[in-house]
Parts: structure tokens; C-alpha cells; sequence
């Protein structure tokens, strides 16, 4: 008489990749929509000055950014001396208003109110722009301004004349 033996095994069943694909392009998806691109491409130098009471603003989407600075090396043929670049291209003092109009225009109307200026200017830069800069903005009442800088210490390198 034959022997018949169950086959007893503690192997676990296979996992169903069948959902893999599904869970991939999810996380895909995800990370295309919460991922921040670099919004402009500086075309100018902006070494930021230096400060010790420094603290970062909470809402980005409500910023608006003005650089001015010497242009940088890949941009000698627009001159050596400090110029204003607004988003992506190289713009005059009289082109702010413009700018911040445009600004406002894209965003929601509730949002207009808390709108920041961010000036992001050189330590070389000539305090002269920045006043022109600073002018135009209160023609246009964006009174909220704030100035972009490093942590450190901002007395470093400063004599005692």
C-alpha cells in the first residue's frame, strides 16, 4: 500500500505587483505637483550683505522679487554698472510699476493686502538704485519691503574710522 503524504509548507503566497504601476505613477504624479521649480535665472551678481537678526518669511507665494546688482560674468555685454532685473530679463526703474502691477494682477484679490516686496540687492550695489527702486514702489503703494540677506555678522569688516 502506497503512502500518501500531504505536503505541508509554510511558504508564503507570491505578492501582487499587479497595483505596483498604479502606486508608482501616483507618487509620480505627487512629486510633480508639490515640487517647487526655480523661478528665475539670476543674470546678475548678488553677493547679500550681511546680518545677525535674520529670520525666513513664511508665505513664498506672496513675495515678489527685485534683484539689482553688477551683471554677472555670462552678462558683461549690458555694461559694468548695477542694473534691476525683474523675473527673468533685465528691466529700467521705470518698469517697477508695471512689474508690480502685474504681480497683483496674479493673484487673488484677498492676497493683494499681504503682497512683499523682496529687495535682493549686491552689497556693491549703489545706494542710489535702491532709492529710485524704493520710490517707485511707494508711487504704487507696496509699502511692505523687505531686503534679502545671509546670516553672519554684519559688523565684520567694518573699520572703526
Amino acid at each position: 500500500m502506497s503512502k500518501f503524504k500531504k505536503k505541508k509548507s509554510g511558504d508564503l503566497p507570491a505578492i501582487s505587483t499587479a497595483s505596483l504601476p498604479d502606486i508608482v505613477f501616483m507618487l509620480l504624479f505627487f512629486f510633480m505637483v508639490a515640487t517647487v521649480m526655480r523661478q528665475n535665472t539670476l543674470k546678475i551678481e548678488n553677493r547679500l550683505p550681511a546680518a545677525n537678526q535674520v529670520e525666513k518669511l513664511a508665505k513664498r507665494n506672496l513675495l515678489m522679487y527685485i534683484y539689482a546688482g553688477k551683471p554677472s560674468s555670462s552678462y558683461k555685454q549690458y555694461g559694468s554698472l548695477s542694473r534691476i532685473q525683474l523675473n527673468d530679463k533685465f528691466a529700467g526703474v521705470d518698469e517697477i510699476k508695471a512689474f508690480i502691477a502685474a504681480e497683483r494682477a496674479a493673484k487673488r484679490e484677498e492676497e493683494v493686502p499681504f503682497l512683499t516686496t523682496v529687495l535682493s540687492v549686491d552689497k556693491e550695489t549703489n545706494m542710489g538704485l535702491v532709492s529710485d527702486i524704493k520710490q517707485e514702489l511707494r508711487e504704487v503703494n507696496a509699502l511692505k519691503i523687505n531686503y534679502k540677506t545671509r546670516k553672519g555678522d554684519a559688523l565684520q569688516g567694518v573699520s572703526d574710522n
